[in-house]
């Protein structure tokens, strides 16, 4: 329970063994996509930084994690049946069957090859594209961190990792869908929220606690998406037109 609320994924499906019961989370069995993407970043960026105040030794070895890292990514998490990056469950040595936003990050962080990236984005389109926004995952369980949930942070990694690896058409579809949504929700609310029910364009629900007001990332990603793509801010702005 610890590690999966850690995670930021509090709760989903992701981490559970019967997606439809809390009960059998083990998420310090998954090997998370996501996680994995992001350390890659990392490992990259302070060898790029030790390269820079001349440490050729730090940045000989964070080089070499960063490529060890990659290599691991592409054997295990890579799904090229299913066309997917997959976490991977420690305790049946197998990937799990969860289809989730998390499949963008090796996109967002520049790991995936051009096949791999192609691949991902005709996944997103058959599963994971709705009327409002990206989903979250493919399943309705009640927790958070799973459908008819959106969240803007995983939106902002689809459509940057997206734009950066030849697929700008799906980046700007997902970008307009999902500014619908939050623009529908301020309509009838007058708030910017922290989750978004991305199937009808609503306030989000489920999970632990209500949804709450504000919202950091949501201001943060409506900002960037409207800046990149300035003819989205038009106050009328349709998802699908």
């Amino acid at each position: 329970m610890r590690a999966g609320a850690e995670s930021g994924w509090d709760f989903s499906s992701r981490w559970l063994r019967d997606t439809q019961s809390l009960t059998t989370i083990h998420t310090t069995d998954i090997v998370p996509v996501d996680l994995n993407s992001l350390m890659f970043a990392m490992e990259r960026a302070i060898a790029a930084r030790c390269r820079t105040a001349g440490d050729g030794a730090c940045a000989s070895a964070f080089t070499t994690r960063a490529t060890q890292r990659r290599a691991t990514i592409d054997r295990y998490l890579w799904q090229a049946t299913t066309a997917r990056y997959a976490d991977w469950d420690l305790s049946t040595g197998k990937p799990t069957g969860s289809v989730n936003a998390a499949m963008l990050h090796p996109l967002f962080v520049g790991l995936a090859s051009p096949a791999q990236a192609k691949a991902v984005a005709k996944t997103v389109r058959r599963s994971l594209v709705a009327e409002g926004g990206l989903r979250t995952t493919t399943l309705k369980t009640g927790q958070q961190w799973d459908e008819p949930n959106g969240w803007a942070p995983l939106q902002w990694v689809a459509i940057a990792g997206l734009d950066a690896n030849g697929e700008p058409a799906l980046a700007k579809d997902i970008a307009r869908r999902w500014i619908g949504t939050v623009g529908a929700a301020y309509a009838e609310t007058g708030k910017m929220l922290e989750k978004y029910n991305i199937e009808q364009r609503t306030p989000g629900g489920g999970g632990e606690y209500p949804v709450q007001d504000g919202f950091g990332w949501t201001n943060g990603v409506a900002s960037a998406i409207l800046d990149r793509y300035r003819e989205l801010a038009a106050r009328d702005a349709n998802p699908g037109k």
